[in-house]
């Protein structure tokens, strides 16, 4: 007798059709339509249902055959599909404010679909909007109404031609000018053009602009953010004082207008300043509730860290599509056999399993992470606009950033190196443009670049991690955090004293030996940097030079380990938690073991030259675990995949399809992948 959650879920789920999956599916240890229901709730996987059928039900978004559209085109038709998007009225404003996370899933769905078009509605509605909703007070909620209607669409104008990362320099500025109450947006040269800002090619009619902003006698009050119209709605064309255009063809995204714009003199009402984090007067007077410039300086950049989580979900999304598309064509593919006559799936190698398992595992583990760290910042951003002045919600602030910082360094590149690793695990099948791989790595690629560079990120967690370690040596402070995530270093010295003391493989099995290894790993690497940091001031560095020297093999291993362990906890805390169905612990512990370990294994040096590891034993047995947990999934991997991966139309792949026919693409006549000609 079928339970009550796979009763409700044969509705939602419906059985996949028969087909070569169909021995590995039958084969599976669990229910995978029970596990989807644990992990998303009936609620969120009947919004994906929804949003999946309008897309395919919608001959807007039927798929273009015969290769890839010119890009002006594509362009066009991205714009006409994201203007699809708010009429399907897939999301009320409401529903948005009532559970966040259901505007995560929105733009999974449309980024799992075509990223361009993901990132055209993401970057209207939730950077440029809730740029102004966050940064900004009640007189700028009229602009919120007009976003969800198309009366205007949107940008985020940050970066400039030669300033990125380094925020603080942009050049751009706002002179107030009190006899007309108006702000005066300028760029001084062609390298404080704002540049690389999605959806200022070609379609949007306002932006966020981020300037230096100045009043008269008071000099320069450090970067704000201004609503700026930069075109005509009804024409599209540029506003006075205002240059603006397309940058060209990118590597991947091309849906996407990225663009350019120069402002020479141009006159914004003083209301258009987001003034949460600061106001003029109208008299010329600058106002702000914050005493501290850095404290103002991180809130007028709170966007930003939103912007990085979003990223770390977008790239998690990248990783299921090519493990599923991966996995499912390693399942069917044969090649060699015990004899000559029978060959087997090449999912039953060990390399195979070894290459592709764990960055199955590493996709659940970060989209569990992943919506954490959301919910995370929705609780910050609540803070903010209850006004919320404490010191808690200030470390709360400091510790998201941190978080934050290094979890976009670390999706972006796992997404990267598994989607690289996907491709060359389907042989040639995978180079073919057709099987989507490829547009797979060329989209998640810029997501390693923007919103900072990944490894200029990475310095911002070390800071923070070394800021608590010197706070704790000078006045005793606890390492206390809001989100637990920094409470292990109470124990900094006991832990430094740990070895690795694992008897088993049966013991090593389970996601608490990486977690304890990984608590050691931090401790090891903070009290690394430290030392590092302080022989290089010792030695007449200044602290520029000094923090500089201390990055590579230091500052840099830190963050990362630091945010991997995060990532190991919570998995860890996720699928041990008693609310798991019996049913589905085993493979979930499976999945949160090989994730640890598997991260885990790429520190061996580092564990063995700390004196954590000791011995050729240790290191043995972190790598035979590794490959008796990829052994334990294997026949799980097909139905594993079956939860994350989404209907055919949209992953869109003639080698990844649900029921493992290869070579069909969704709604075509059969296609060969060898030759991709009609046979």
């Amino acid at each position: 007798m079928a339970s009550s959650s796979e009763g409700s879920g044969d509705a939602l789920l419906p059985d996949f059709p028969r087909g070569p999956l169909q021995a590995y599916r039958a084969r599976a240890s669990f229910s995978w339509k029970e596990l989807a229901l644990f992990l998303e709730g009936e609620d969120m996987l009947r919004l994906k249902k929804t949003i999946f059928s309008a897309l395919e039900d919608d001959p807007l978004f039927a798929r273009p055959g015969g290769g890839d559209l010119p890009m002006e085109k594509y362009r066009e038709l991205n714009f006409l599909r994201c203007r699809r998007v708010f009429e399907h009225d897939l999301l009320r404003v409401e529903d948005m404010l009532q559970s966040p996370l259901k505007v995560w899933a929105l733009v999974n769905c449309l980024g799992m679909y075509d990223w361009s078009l993901a990132a055209k509605f993401f970057l209207n509605v939730l950077v440029f909007g809730s740029a102004i909703y966050n940064s900004g007070s009640e007189r700028h909620f009229k602009y919120i109404p007009k976003i969800f209607s198309m009366e205007i669409f949107g940008c985020f104008a940050l970066t400039e031609l030669s300033h990125g990362t380094n925020t603080k320099a942009i050049r751009t500025t706002a002179h107030y000018d009190p006899t007309t109450e108006e702000f005066i947006i300028h760029s001084p040269d062609f390298e404080a053009a704002k540049f690389w800002v999605g959806n200022m090619g070609k379609t949007a009619t306002h932006a966020v602009v981020f300037a230096q902003l100045h009043t008269p006698g008071g000099g320069c009050h450090g970067l704000h953010a201004f609503v700026v119209q930069i075109r005509d709605p009804k024409t599209l064309l540029p506003m006075p004082g205002v240059m603006v255009g397309d940058i060209g063809k990118k590597l991947g995204q091309n849906g996407l207008d990225n663009g350019f714009a120069m402002f020479h003199q141009v006159r914004i009402p003083r209301q258009d300043l987001l003034n949460r984090a600061g106001d003029v007067t109208p008299e010329g007077t600058y106002v702000t509730p914050f005493k501290d410039d850095r404290q103002r300086f991180r809130m007028s950049l709170a966007s930003l860290s939103s912007s990085r989580v979003s990223i770390v979900g977008m790239s998690v999304v990248n990783l299921k599509l090519a493990v599923s598309i991966a996995i499912r064509f390693s399942a069917t593919r044969r090649q060699f056999g015990p004899t000559d006559k029978e060959e087997i799936p090449v999912l039953e190698y060990q390399m195979q399993q070894w290459r592709l398992l764990p960055y199955l595992a590493a996709a659940y583990a970060l989209d569990h992470f992943s919506k954490s760290l959301f919910l995370d910042m929705v609780e910050l951003q609540q803070g903010r606009l209850g006004k919320d002045a404490s010191a808690g919600q200030a470390e709360l602030g400091r510790e998201i950033h941190a978080l934050a910082s290094a979890s976009k360094p670390l999706a972006s590149w796992t997404a990267q190196r598994g989607i690289q690793e996907c491709r060359e695990a389907c042989g040639g099948h995978g180079y073919l443009a057709m099987n989507r791989l490829g547009h797979l790595r060329d989209d998640n690629d810029p997501n390693c670049t923007y919103e900072g560079d990944n490894n200029v990120l990475l310095q911002q967690t070390s800071n923070y991690l070394l800021s608590l370690l010197a706070r704790r040596a000078q006045g005793g402070a606890h390492c206390k955090s809001r989100l637990k995530t920094v409470d292990f270093l109470e124990a900094y010295p006991d832990i430094l004293g740990q070895r690795f003391e694992v008897p088993s493989l049966e013991d090593c099995l389970d996601s608490s030996v990486p977690l304890a290894a990984y608590e050691w790993l931090v401790c090891y690497l903070l009290r690394e940097s430290d030392q590092k940091l302080n022989q290089e001031k010792r030695s007449g560095s200044n602290d520029f030079e000094a923090r500089n020297n201390c990055q590579v093999y230091y500052c840099r291993s830190l963050a990362l380990a630091f945010l991997e362990l995060t990532v190991v906890r919570r998995f860890h805390e996720h699928t041990h938690q008693p609310s798991v169905p019996p049913p589905l612990r085993a493979v979930l512990r499976r999945l949160s073991a090989l994730y640890g370990l598997w991260s885990l294994s790429q520190h061996t040096a580092l564990l063995y030259r700390g004196g954590y590891f000791s011995g050729e034993q240790a290191g043995k047995m972190i790598e035979t675990a590794i490959l008796d947990l990829c052994s334990q999934l294997k026949d799980d991997a097909v139905a594993l995949v079956d939860v994350i991966a989404p209907p055919d139309f949209v992953l869109d792949s003639p080698i990844g399809r649900a029921d493992g026919e290869v070579g069909v693409r969704p709604g075509s006549k059969m296609v060969s992948p060898l030759t991709d000609t009609l046979t």
